[in-house]
């Protein structure tokens, strides 16, 4: 027999909630964030209801309903006779599955014992409710008051083995979204090794269901991948050691027809900035089964007795409007419940950075003439890229200096103190402000052709014997060791008391191959949260902005410390429309950080307007340029004032605002976004041309989100009810390929 109790322990310094707290209530009256009774628990948010209970005979958490409010009693599902080799376990809908007894499925968790085996015994022991939502130790978690979220905690346990289980879900009510991480903890007597564990597992009903992925590779990530689920398994993941650009943390799970306005949408989201592995099983009972968490092959984490391994979090949302509601939801939680940056909604500077204007090959007087021409067109912000450091092994090409944080005294003879002030005298035209100054680095890695590494070449992530592999010449800093965490933060802190510096982008520009063991790349990304929480906490007014080769490490881990993320080393603006929409699906365009850059691209060789290039990186939260203004053809050049003065203006309601995807351009010629501000008073419409359209009539782009009885204003000054703009449209009528116009809309 299982022995159940009902628990109201405190935890994590929080105030755990008894049964007449508001937060939870038994299920006879109003529905509430959370409603337990003794064996069922209801999470439920404005328009979502996530349900499960205890099964009173085996102990076990099996899973009720996630999807739309429901209220009150619900259904009994049956699981019908067990016959042939699957079992019970295996015919019902498990909120956390173990390894064996029956259930031949993918588990959420599989624990090697010290005796060998793997089979666990995981049933439900007590539960607790808590007011908030407590910080995840050492990883990057959602945030929020009481009046936010609500939590409420499922301990487990396995007599046989000793070892606890607790599962933290927490709900948003507001944003219909519910998270969830899991803490493993060994009480036995000998050590075990936790060989996988997902942060969510989820069994949805028998019916068909298709899956949304993002994946891609270097300059041309974030692509959209929408299938089918079949029967068996359909997995993605990393093994990069990062989140990496062949596939996102992030998947969807839709109906068959559901598009970015109807249908129904489950969003998943894991907060991690490492290797992971998502799963889609469709057993063959027919429940899709969905399981995201660390990947297994880069695991097997050691616990000794008395010893816990957290799991990262994942963010699920609902969404019974459509795919476009689903990223909505997605959207609004991270601005206001992940990002700790107090630039989150606010105060991005238009820049211009060094990289493909100059790339390694400048000095002081470069830079500063390069920095005058930012000035003069408008930019508030000049970023000297890559190449500014290294004393005995000089930064002249990727070869050399990573690791040796210093400004080159060939280059900077000085420092940087002295051309970083002269910079930021600079007078921005047209404008009462000065220039501000950025810097990049690229912490995590160090060249052999360095003084760091002829000092420390243990510090590098190695596998004994085997060759260390070098990506771009470089080698990765094993950040698991906290003397390397310590030189970083020291190293990356004296830079930035050196100077006045405003904005920093972290760079991290290869793979990891090579590790001491699995478990090494977990401890990797505990070093560097660690590293990331230190300095944002230490220089809090500094802007950071996440970069690995482009969108190698966008996730929602990298989001909890920097509020912009390099989308993708592809400045090309055709190409930069699939990549920045497709990246939306799961982030908001605040975290986004897109350029206007030279033309041919250098990554594609087209040539598109200026304005085009323009109205394509105001889509995303940070608009800067990467070129030198001198070398631009002079009708490029004098657009610049007004593109950027622009791009100020959409900026607020962009970084602010809800983003409605109108046409995508896997579908369209047409693609069109709109951004409607958080106050409903303005809106800005973006809609692009990608081929001709010659001697043919133009669509109408019909309009989302609008109030239908209010009058809108649009740049013409024509004033055209919310009703007409959603249900008849706007044309565009362009002349050539690549046209583009931004309108902004105010409410009457």
């Amino acid at each position: 027999m299982v022995f159940f109790s009902k628990s109201v322990t405190v935890a994590n310094g929080l105030q755990a909630m008894s049964a007449d707290s508001p937060a939870v209530v038994t299920q006879s009256t109003h529905i509430k964030p959370i409603v337990t009774d003794d064996n069922s628990f209801a999470l439920n948010g404005n328009n979502v209801s996530y349900r499960f209970h205890v099964d009173n005979v085996t102990g076990d958490l099996l899973g009720d309903h996630f999807g739309g409010t429901v209220t009150g009693d619900i259904p009994t599902e049956s699981a019908g006779e067990v016959n042939g080799w699957v079992g019970t376990l295996g015919r019902v809908r498990r909120e956390f599955p173990d390894q064996g007894r029956g259930d031949f499925r993918i588990p959420a968790i599989r624990i090697r014992h010290s005796e060998g085996y793997t089979v666990s015994d995981l049933r439900y022991h007590s539960h607790q409710v808590i007011a908030g939502k407590a910080a995840l130790s050492g990883l990057p978690a959602t945030m929020g008051s009481e009046k936010d979220v609500s939590t409420l905690v499922i301990h487990l346990y396995d007599k046989y083995s000793d070892v606890a289980v607790d599962l933290s879900y927490s709900i948003f009510p507001k944003y219909d979204a519910i998270v969830r991480s899991v803490k493993v903890t060994n009480n036995g007597k000998a050590n075990i090794t936790i060989e996988s564990l997902a942060s969510l597992s989820v069994d949805m009903p028998f019916g068909d269901l298709e899956m949304i992925s993002l994946r891609g590779d270097w300059a041309r990530e974030a692509h959209r991948e929408r299938r089918k689920v079949e029967y068996g398994i359909q997995s993605f993941g990393s093994t990069s050691g990062y989140s990496s650009h062949h596939h996102n943390p992030f998947l969807a799970l839709v109906e068959p027809s559901a598009t970015e306005s109807q249908g129904e949408a489950w969003g998943f989201s894991l907060v991690y900035s490492g290797s992971f592995s998502i799963d889609v099983e469709k057993g063959s009972q027919g429940f899709t089964r969905a399981l995201l968490g660390f990947h297994p092959g880069q695991l097997f984490w050691n616990l000794p007795p008395g010893e816990t391994l957290t799991s990262p979090e994942c963010v699920s949302v609902y969404s019974k409007d459509g795919i476009g509601a689903m990223s909505r939801s997605l959207h609004r939680l991270y601005r206001n419940h992940l990002i700790k940056s107090k630039f989150a909604t606010s105060d991005r500077p238009a820049l211009l950075n060094s990289w493909e204007g100059l790339g390694l090959n400048f000095d002081q007087s470069t830079i500063y003439e390069l920095a005058k021409e930012a000035a003069n067109i408008g930019a508030k912000l000049f970023v000297l890229d890559d190449g500014w450091f290294g004393d005995e092994y000089p930064r002249t090409s990727d070869e050399a200096g990573l690791g040796d944080w210093v400004p080159n005294p060939a280059r900077f003879p000085d420092g940087l103190e002295p051309i970083v002030k002269k910079i930021t005298k600079l007078k921005v035209a047209d404008s009462s402000t000065n220039l501000r100054f950025g810097i990049w680095v690229e912490p995590e890695m160090f060249n052999p052709k360095s003084t760091l590494y002829h000092e420390h070449p243990d510090w590098a992530l190695d596998a004994g014997p085997y060759p260390r592999t070098e990506i771009r010449n470089q080698l990765v800093l094993n950040l698991a060791l906290p003397e390397v965490q310590d030189f970083i933060i020291k190293a990356v802190s004296d830079i930035l008391k050196s100077a006045d510096i405003n904005y920093v982008k972290w760079d991290n520009n290869r793979g990891i191959h090579e590790m001491p063991s699995p478990a090494t790349g977990h401890a990797y990304m505990l070093g560097m949260y660690r590293i990331f929480e230190e300095l944002t906490a230490q220089f809090p007014d500094i802007l950071w902005e996440g970069c690995a080769s482009g969108g190698g490490r966008f996730d929602p881990g990298v989001l909890q410390y920097f509020p912009q993320i390099w989308t993708s080393d592809n400045t090309d603006a055709v190409e930069r429309i699939f990549i920045q929409l497709g990246t939306s699906l799961a982030y908001p365009a605040s975290a986004m950080g897109a350029h206007l850059s030279a033309v041919p691209n250098q990554q594609t060789g087209r040539t598109v307007p200026v304005a085009f290039r323009a109205h394509v990186a105001m889509m995303g939260g940070s608009f800067g340029l990467e070129l030198d203004p001198a070398e631009m053809p002079a009708d490029d050049k004098a657009a610049l004032p007004g593109l950027i003065a622009l791009a100020e203006k959409v900026n607020p309601i962009v970084l602010n605002g809800d983003m409605w995807r109108l046409n995508l351009p896997e579908t369209s010629n047409w693609p069109a976004v709109l951004f409607i501000a958080e106050d409903d008073q303005q809106a800005v419409l973006f809609v692009f041309q990608l081929a001709p359209n010659v001697d043919h009539a133009w669509p109408h782009i019909r309009l989302q989100g609008l109030d239908a009885q209010a009058l809108y204003k649009t740049d013409g000054n024509a004033v055209y009810s919310g009703a007409t703009l959603m249900n008849l449209g706007l044309q565009f009528p362009f002349n050539s390929d690549y046209g583009s116009q931004v309108v902004i809309l105010e409410k009457q």
